[in-house]
């Protein structure tokens, strides 16, 4: 099944944030250790920043990070990195244009970073670790965003059209990395391919970033892991918003009632209850389906329904006080912002 549908707006309360430690501005640097913080710039000037370590959306549970930001009023910051290599023998991931429009979106200002200085990693000598940002350079741009008039959305365009000179930042790092360490990056014909794609402009960019997401989406349709544990039907959901962009997500299950269609978002656990990582994790994706408009399957409108499916591997008596806890926040998210919350026990 192919879904259609428009978001004209979000409306959400999260209940599940974790506290965020404040900063001063002169500690940016420590403050980045940290995956989620606020950051003090003076009067009237706090802001919520969110690091990812890759720009993989299924490493490090980045979602989860920046969902713990959502709670906070003011302006919202997401540090990303335009590209991550981990070593020839390691992973390298590169940032596409759906991250960059989800996080407009959601309102949330992206600075697109890239890494200048990493270490030798002990247990595989043939890969690096410990990569960190240039925290003068953050500094930087931070600065540029608390002066900056329009909103996220505008931002982050901006950011899109100098994604060219950051892979070539990131290049000349890794060059320079790969002679301190000793350790063999990736090739860098890769590298100048991606920068001729990129100098462009950001609508090769998006269109280029568009069509991996899309083939990545079809591969998931057909694809069903085994730990989901899915008795439903898997479906694409594409989503257009104001800007006109298009994003293209895989619902885990979807469920068609009448006029109704339950779009289902699915975490296993073997324990009594997910990790809260993975919760989060979902819950990006119930604020999206719960501010859906102008749904359609096949001609049809439809009435979008968003749920969040829990398996787990032992009784809910079995939970910690924590886990307690979270599922009860977990329920009063899902009353205050109306997606259903489906509880299935396997084993």
């Amino acid at each position: 099944m192919n879904i259609s549908a428009q978001i004209k707006g979000l409306s959400y309360k999260p209940l599940l944030c974790a506290e965020r430690r404040d900063y001063a501005f002169k500690d940016l640097e420590e403050a980045l250790k940290n995956s989620v913080f606020n950051l003090n710039a003076g009067k009237d000037h706090k802001i919520a920043v969110s690091r990812w370590v890759s720009p993989k959306r299924t490493r490090s549970y980045p979602y989860a990070r920046v969902y713990d930001t959502l709670s906070f009023s003011g302006r919202r910051i997401t540090i990303i990195p335009i590209v991550k290599d981990e070593g020839k023998r390691g992973d390298r991931d590169f940032l596409q244009w759906d991250t960059i429009s989800l996080m407009s979106l959601i309102g949330i200002y992206a600075i697109i970073g890239y890494y200048t200085s990493a270490e030798r990693n002990a247990r595989h000598p043939d890969k690096i670790t410990n990569q960190q940002f240039d925290a003068r350079y953050l500094k930087k741009r931070i600065r540029e965003i608390l002066s900056y008039q329009s909103d996220a959305l505008h931002w982050n365009l901006s950011e899109i059209d100098r994604v060219g000179s950051y892979v070539q930042r990131a290049l000349e790092n890794y060059e320079t990395i790969s002679k301190k360490t000793g350790v063999e990056m990736h090739s860098h014909k890769t590298f100048e391919r991606r920068i001729t794609k990129l100098r462009k402009g950001a609508e090769e960019f998006r269109n280029l970033s568009r069509q991996l997401a899309k083939d990545a989406q079809m591969r998931e349709i057909v694809t069903v892991q085994p730990k989901e544990r899915l008795a439903g039907t898997k479906a694409s959901v594409t989503i257009k918003n104001y800007l006109g962009g298009l994003y293209y997500f895989t619902a885990d299950e979807v469920e068609l009632k009448g006029t109704d269609i339950h779009l289902i978002e699915a975490k296993h656990a073997r324990n009594a209850l997910p990790s809260i990582d993975d919760i989060k994790d979902a819950l990006i994706k119930m604020l999206l389906y719960t501010n859906l408009q102008d749904v359609e399957a096949d001609g049809k409108k439809l009435n979008a329904k968003a749920v969040l499916k829990l398996t787990v591997g032992k009784p809910l008596a079995r939970l910690s006080v924590i886990q307690e806890k979270t599922l009860t926040l977990l329920k009063e998210e899902a009353q205050k912002n109306n997606f259903q919350i489906r509880m299935r026990q396997i084993g």
